[in-house]
């Protein structure tokens, strides 16, 4: 559901190249590790049938791919049928622990045990999303229990409230310890590291973040980054002690050195087809070298090489050992002494904690300079690497300062990266955290250096923002309130935002947070987005989140919308609305919906909060005006689309069938009926169909009357009729032409095979109705026809075979004279011309648009089968429903895990855009990877500057003109001009307004004296034959000028006043 941006990472180890905003989803990027097929079954233990229907009676539980499905594109079935064997303990129910527990029971393990010997009270609030005012007092875990497992139906929770002692914790395959003292942390890391039960240790310090991973001596990883292997087509192979292989030079191989790979479809040095995956060496971006080819025979052509994903053995070091010579992950390069120090300060805490038996007391001194003499002393009686050669005292202090603090955003970052650790140490996918991560966002402080807050400023209140006002005091808390935020989208992270926003306290005054979403929840959103039920599903999103998260905060003020916003709403987003907003918060899916976005918010000078995931990839971009460049103003290069010819004739992948199949589909039962329906309804269908370039009116009108005349059915026997002769055409006789047109022994002009490197030499298929795959075709492509018109449609199986005996096939006859385009510029080059058609009585009355997530409606089932089909004819390995489904229906892979720590980072920034931070390097994008895990972040990008004379502008900068003057009349066009001549000292050579352009200096003089003297917006709704709302306060210019000596000068835009 989602779109991510990165920027190019600032460091060499990211091994998947930077992600494009606009991401066509090829199954090349993202198939999923596993080759098994969606109904390999797989043993869980469910206690308990859930009422809803959702889960399976007994102990045979197949993975629910409705449920499922977004977050099995990220893992693979494989992995979650081992995460699906795992019983996970949590221990610690505060803000942290539940929001792993959350992330983890969404992903679906065997079992979560939520465990706390310790009671609610006001400083949970703040970030502790299940439990309530009437909860204080109440054990955390006994509180949370139930409303976690809501969560998930196929997930037993329990809670446990006694002691972690050895008999009950060899129960579990992973435990994670949160708000835990050292000495537990040190007792149940030995435990667990002897038992091998794997540990994970998370734990927040108001701003500051830790994460400890121990998964045993001996660890087993499958997969270390997600990314789909890589496959290439040879060229040549010598024969070497190490042969060179070369690519085709279509693209480059992208492989790295210690890479293994295997090979198939050689012919000559048949020796390496189906060989033990070889390691290679890169020589070049077409070349690598492998093992030694002088004994093989010589290579003659063609072949595939494919990357093959080694499992990798890991060994991790138990929590003492750990702690004595630790290793980092680090999480910000520019903070690169950061993790040693926090390091020392974290087992400082400890030791207050333990002396005093309560934390340091929030921007206390007397407490902050004991924590540093605990500190020193820690650091002394270091004897391996963890010894830091100089403490940071001013860190200390501040970690001092903010320890007693408990913040939501904080919480949600480190709980999303610990939830994926638990499920990297259920499944073996994905590189675990080697050992320790710190995290800190400082930033969020006050900018100006040595401003400290009072004792008395951050007491807490006995109020729900305890946690948080220990860190910011009570002045941050009444902004918060007063906030008015508009929130776009109320997907997967805008769910993640609005808990946060109620945890924060954002609009809990006289504040009010407006969400707009137009769909409704459907069950694959469940895995995810996690304020809707399986009750909900069907309902809106917008407003079944915003009344979820009033039970998590009844303070805070928010209103549901059902609007997408585009041009067509802006009545509604108007001036006034945009005008007393605060900020804009994207939770988008598409690339357009966030650049019009961007363009209002740099229009009416708001911040932009601005996120996306992409499986485990996801970043954050913070727009803020005057100060940093905007969403829009870096363009991702273009992405790669299939050539026609290739989809057309010459497919060698199965993301080029299954792109084929969909076209078919669209071609077929949403375009035909579409047209025909305009063709018998709209008296301008005509003309419109005619001025289309090219080959296009003949197409259009030949389809047309083939839907309403030549192929128009009249009982169900028709349409298998109709599904059987087009089955025909496509994987018979078709192909039996192309064979005509360029035989199997072809050559080019240069001698060489025209059937060779990306062309696959096809053969046509002989129709059977004993062959499963034909007859999934026939009642696919028959019941999509016969819905198109409203005919009676079937799924009996033997009937529609008895029907086909019946079918009369025409016999084929390849034709000479065919052309057949080889290159998409030979069929540039074609045209043709039109003919005509006339009405018929038969109305189409159904057009189809593909939806991938309904199993019952043949999108899918004829996408499958077409797709496989038409693989078969060119000896392409066929897929199965599941990888189908991701590349046909272009699906984003998600999992909870990377936005729940997205929208974590998004709300630090939102924090200190509350705040009014002014300074570009207070603000942070950025970028991150579980997968690897890597992280990176980066202040954001400064606005580029412009200038024209000695005035300095940004794209946040533009002319201010008020169109109505003192007499009461509007400035005219001449008038308009002579403004910028004499007050700017530019002579405006083109003026436009959207797309229609209002002035040019090379207009006819006739047309210009007669637009001279007309009022600007008469002119604009002349030109654009389109009546200005009432709505619509002011308009924007876009102006070409010249300054005085008749340069070119770049401007701003023009904001033209008209009410």
């Amino acid at each position: 559901d989602r779109c991510i941006r990165v920027r190019s990472s600032p460091t060499p180890c990211m091994s998947s190249s930077p992600l494009s905003k606009k991401r066509r989803l090829s199954g090349t990027e993202t198939k999923t590790g596993s080759h098994c097929s969606s109904s390999n079954s797989v043993r869980t233990d469910l206690s308990h049938t859930p009422a809803n229907g959702m889960a399976k009676n007994g102990n045979d539980a197949e993975i629910d791919e409705g449920l499922y499905s977004r977050q099995l594109y990220v893992l693979g079935h494989d992995a979650m049928k081992r995460m699906q064997n795992s019983n996970v303990l949590i221990s610690g129910m505060r803000g942290l622990g539940v929001e792993i527990a959350k992330n983890v029971i969404l992903g679906g393990v065997r079992s979560v045990t939520v465990h706390d010997q310790g009671v609610a009270e006001w400083r949970d609030l703040s970030s502790q999303f299940y439990l309530r005012e009437e909860d204080l007092g109440k054990n955390r875990a006994e509180v949370s229990q139930p409303r976690l497992a809501e969560l998930n139906n196929y997930v037993p929770v329990t809670a446990y409230t006694g002691a972690l002692n050895e008999d009950y914790l060899t129960k579990f395959q992973v435990v994670v310890l949160t708000n835990s003292t050292l000495d537990e942390q040190q007792q149940v890391g030995e435990l667990c590291h002897g038992k091998g039960i794997k540990l994970i240790i998370a734990d927040t310090r108001g701003l500051f973040g830790q994460l400890f991973c121990d998964f045993g001596e001996e660890m087993i990883v499958y997969d270390t980054n997600g990314e789909q292997p890589l496959s290439a087509m040879i060229s040549m192979i010598t024969k070497d002690k190490q042969g060179v292989v070369t690519c085709l030079d279509e693209a480059r191989h992208g492989f790295e050195s210690g890479d293994y790979v295997t090979f198939t479809e050689i012919q000559g040095m048949t020796e390496l087809n189906g060989c033990q995956p070889v390691e290679i060496k890169v020589l070049g971006p077409y070349t690598f070298s492998i093992c030694d080819t002088a004994g093989f025979t010589d290579y003659v052509r063609g072949g595939i090489v494919s990357q093959v994903k080694m499992p990798k053995k890991i060994s991790f070091k138990s929590l003492s050992s750990s702690m004595a010579e630790p290793e980092f992950l680090m999480t910000d390069f520019a903070k690169f002494d950061r993790p040693g120090q926090l390091h020392v300060g974290f087992q400082a805490i400890h030791a207050f904690q333990k002396k005093h038996n309560n934390l340091p007391a929030p921007w206390c001194q007397t407490d902050g300079d004991e924590l540093l003499t605990l500190a020193k002393e820690v650091n002394s009686a270091q004897t391996g690497s963890a010894k830091v050669e100089q403490l940071d005292e001013a860190l200390m202090k501040k970690l001092s300062y903010v320890a007693a603090g408990d913040l939501a955003p904080v919480n949600a970052f480190i709980g999303g990266l610990a939830a994926q650790e638990v499920m990297k140490a259920c499944t073996g996918k994905f590189m675990p955290i080697m050992q320790w991560l710190y995290f800190d966002a400082l930033e969020c402080l006050a900018e100006e250096e040595g401003v400290t807050l009072t004792k008395e400023e951050c007491a807490p209140r006995n109020c729900r923002y305890d946690g948080q006002i220990a860190v910011f005091g009570t002045k941050l808390q009444d902004m918060l309130a007063k906030q008015r935020y508009f929130l776009v989208g109320a997907g997967a992270i805008g769910c993640e935002l609005l808990k946060n926003f109620a945890m924060i306290g954002l609009a809990s005054g006289e504040g009010e947070v407006i969400v707009t979403d137009m769909d409704t929840i459907e069950k694959s959103n469940l895995n995810r987005q996690f304020l809707f039920r399986p009750s909900d599903v069907t309902k809106m999103k917008s407003d079944t989140a915003a009344a979820a998260v009033k039970q998590m905060n009844p303070s805070i003020r928010i209103t549901g919308h059902q609007n997408r916003v585009g041009p067509d709403t802006e009545r509604i987003y108007d001036d006034d609305f945009f005008e007393s907003l605060d900020g804009v918060a994207n939770a988008l899916d598409n690339v357009d919906a966030r650049m019009y976005m961007d363009r209002r918010c740099v229009y009416y000078r708001k911040p932009l909060l601005e996120s996306g995931t992409l499986g485990t990839k996801g970043n954050v971009q913070v727009v803020i005006p005057f100060l940093t460049e905007s969403y829009s103003s870096s363009q991702d290069p273009p992405e790669k689309s299939i050539p026609i010819c290739t989809l057309k004739n010459f497919p060698n992948a199965i993301e080029h069938t299954l792109q084929w199949a969909r076209d078919e589909f669209e071609g077929l039962f949403k375009q035909p009926p579409e047209n025909a329906m305009q063709y018998l309804t709209d008296p301008k269908f005509m003309e419109r169909t005619l001025k289309l370039p090219g080959a296009q009116p003949m197409e259009v009108l030949e389809a047309v009357y083939k839907s309403l005349i030549t192929d128009c059915p009249h009982s169900w026997a028709d349409c298998v009729a109709w599904a059987r002769n087009h089955w025909q055409c496509q994987y018979s006789n078709n192909i039996r032409q192309l064979l005509h047109n360029f035989p199997p022994d072809q050559l080019t002009s240069s001698g060489a095979p025209f059937w060779s490197g990306p062309k696959r030499c096809p053969h046509p298929l002989e129709f059977s109705t004993s062959n499963e795959l034909h007859m999934d075709y026939i009642m696919a492509a028959a019941n999509l026809f016969a819905q198109t018109y409203s005919l009676p449609c079937s799924t009996d199986r033997a009937a529609v075979v008895k029907i086909l005996q019946e079918v009369k096939v025409p016999v084929f006859t390849p034709r000479s004279g065919v052309k057949i385009h080889v290159s998409d510029q030979e069929l540039q080059n074609s045209n043709s011309s039109v003919g005509k058609i006339h009405k018929s009585v038969y109305v189409c009355n159904k057009i189809f648009k593909i939806h991938p997530d309904d199993d019952t409606n043949f999108h899918m089932d004829f996408i499958v089968a077409a797709s496989n089909l038409r693989a078969e004819n060119y000896d392409i390995p066929p897929t199965d429903r599941h990888k189908s489904k991701l590349i046909a229906g272009k699906i984003i892979p998600a999992i909870a895990t990377t936005t729940a720590a997205v929208v974590g980072l998004v709300c630090l920034e939102l924090i200190k855009i509350v705040q009014g931070h002014k300074k570009l390097e207070s603000y942070k994008n950025g970028f991150m990877n579980l997968a690897l895990p890597f992280f990176a972040f980066s202040e954001p990008i400064a606005a580029p500057r412009h200038k024209y004379y000695e005035i300095d502008w940004s794209l946040w900068d533009r002319f201010e003109v008020t169109g109505l003057q003192a007499s009461g009349e509007e400035m005219t066009l001449r008038q308009f001009l002579d403004y910028f001549k004499n007050e700017h000292k530019l002579e405006i050579t083109m003026l436009s307004q959207g797309v229609s352009m209002l002035y040019s200096f090379f207009m006819p003089a006739a047309k210009l004296k007669e637009r001279l003297e007309l009022p600007m917006t008469e002119i604009v709704t002349k030109v654009s034959k389109k009546k200005l709302g009432k709505h619509v306060k002011a308009l924007v210019f876009e102006l070409c000028c010249n300054d005085l000596s008749d340069e070119d000068v770049e401007v701003p835009y023009v904001r033209y006043t008209i009410r």
